[in-house]
C-alpha cells in the first residue's frame, strides 16, 4: 500500500470519527429531551425493557467485522452515557443544586452566620426535663461563646414506652432560658399540626433522621419563615436527602441545614456509621450549609471529640453535640451526651483546630 493509499484512507477515518461523534452527539441532545418529558410525566429514566429492544434490533443490523459482543457491549456504553446525561440535567433543575446557584447560601440565626466558611456549633440537652437543667446548660453555651441551643420537645423514639418529651411546655422553657441567655433555639418537630404553635417559641426547625421523609412535614416547613436543620435518614441515600432538601425549598423557604447524623449499618461499634464522606459530597452537589451531628451518629461520648475534628477538618460548616448537667440521670440517651466540664473540654480542644485551620 502506497503512502497516498494510507493517507487516504486515514482521512476517510477522520472524517468517520467526527461523523461518529456527530451522531452521538445528536442522540444525547434527542436523550435530554426524552428526559425532560419523562421527567415531566413522572416516569423512570431507565426503561431495561426498551434498552433491550434497541441492542437486539442493532445486533440484527450488524454486518461485522465486530462481534455480537463487541456491538452489545459499545452500545451499552453509549447508552449508559445518556442515562447519566439525563440524571445530570435533573440535578441541575434541583433548587438546592451547586450548579443551580454556584454560591454558599449563609443563613443568619440571632446574628449568627450559618455557611460562611466559619464553624459554627449548635449544643444542648437530648431532651428538654426541667427549666433548671436547661438553663444550667445555657450558661455553658453562653460560657463559650456559643449562639445556638439545642433541645428537644418532641421525642420520637424508637419503643412507645420511652420519654416521648414534654411537648410544647418543652418549647416554652425552651425559649424562655433562651430569651435570658440571648441564644437561639433549635428543636424538632415531628408533626405538621404543631408547626403553627411552635414556630412562636423556636429560631430554627429541627426535622429528624425518621421525618426526613415525612413529605406533609417538609412541605409545611417549606411553607414557614424559619431556617430549617435537615437531618439524613437512618438509611437515607444522599440523593434522597438532597431531594428532602428540595421539598423544602420548592415551598419557597431556602434557609436549610443538612446534617449529617450517621447512617444504620451492620456495625454495632458505634450507634450508627458516621458518613465523614456524605459532607464533601453534600457541599460539592447543593449550596447548603452543612453540619455533623457526633452525638447520635457515634452514641458514645469518647469518640465525640475525634469525630467533630473530623467533621472540621473535612468542610463541615457546623458541628452539634448533646450537653446534660448530669448525664447519669437523662431522661432519654444519657451515654452519649457531655457534662458541662466535658464540653468545656470539647469546645477548647475544637477551638484551638478552627484557629489552625483559619476557620
Amino acid at each position: 500500500m502506497s503512502n497516498e493509499q494510507l493517507d487516504s484512507l486515514r482521512e476517510e477515518l477522520d472524517q468517520v470519527n467526527l461523523d461518529i461523534l456527530s451522531l452521538i452527539n445528536k442522540r444525547g441532545h434527542l436523550v435530554k429531551q426524552i428526559g425532560e418529558i419523562k421527567h415531566k410525566q413522572g416516569m423512570n429514566r431507565f426503561d431495561p425493557v426498551r434498552e433491550r429492544k434497541m441492542l437486539n434490533d442493532l445486533l440484527k443490523h450488524n454486518d461485522g467485522p465486530f462481534e455480537y459482543s463487541t456491538i452489545q457491549h459499545l452500545f451499552k456504553e453509549i447508552f449508559k452515557m445518556g442515562l447519566e446525561l439525563q440524571e445530570d440535567d435533573h440535578s441541575k433543575a434541583l433548587l438546592v443544586s451547586r450548579k443551580k446557584k454556584p454560591e454558599d447560601t449563609v443563613i443568619s440565626i440571632k446574628g449568627e452566620k450559618i455557611g460562611n466558611g466559619k464553624v459554627s456549633f449548635i449544643a444542648g440537652p437530648c431532651a428538654v426535663e426541667s427549666y433548671v437543667q436547661v438553663a444550667e446548660v445555657a450558661q455553658a453555651v453562653k460560657n463559650q461563646g456559643l449562639k445556638l441551643l439545642r433541645g428537644g420537645a418532641f421525642k420520637p423514639r424508637t419503643s412507645p414506652y420511652d420519654f416521648q418529651g414534654l411537648g410544647i411546655e418543652g418549647l416554652k422553657i425552651l425559649k424562655q432560658v433562651a430569651d435570658e441567655y440571648d441564644l437561639a433555639v433549635i428543636s424538632e418537630i415531628v408533626n405538621p399540626a404543631d408547626l403553627e404553635v411552635a414556630i412562636d417559641y423556636i429560631d430554627v426547625i429541627q426535622i429528624g433522621a425518621r421525618n426526613m421523609q415525612n413529605f406533609e412535614l417538609l412541605k409545611a416547613a417549606g411553607s414557614v419563615n424559619k431556617p430549617v436543620l435537615l437531618k439524613r435518614g437512618l438509611a437515607a441515600q444522599i440523593s434522597e436527602f438532597i431531594n428532602a432538601a428540595e421539598y423544602i425549598i420548592s415551598r419557597g423557604n431556602e434557609n436549610i441545614i443538612l446534617c449529617e447524623r450517621g447512617i444504620r449499618t451492620y456495625e454495632k461499634a458505634t450507634r450508627n456509621t458516621l458518613d465523614i464522606s456524605a459532607v464533601p459530597i453534600l457541599k460539592q452537589e447543593t449550596h447548603l450549609p452543612v453540619f455533623v451531628d457526633v452525638t447520635h451518629s457515634t452514641g458514645r461520648r469518647d469518640l465525640l471529640l475525634p469525630t467533630a475534628k473530623a467533621a472540621i477538618a473535612v468542610g463541615a460548616d457546623g458541628v452539634m453535640a448533646e450537653v446534660h448537667p448530669d448525664p447519669a440521670v437523662a431522661l432519654s440517651d444519657s451515654q452519649q451526651q457531655m457534662d458541662i466540664p466535658t464540653f468545656d473540654h470539647f469546645m477548647k480542644e475544637l477551638k484551638g483546630l478552627t484557629e489552625k485551620v483559619g476557620r
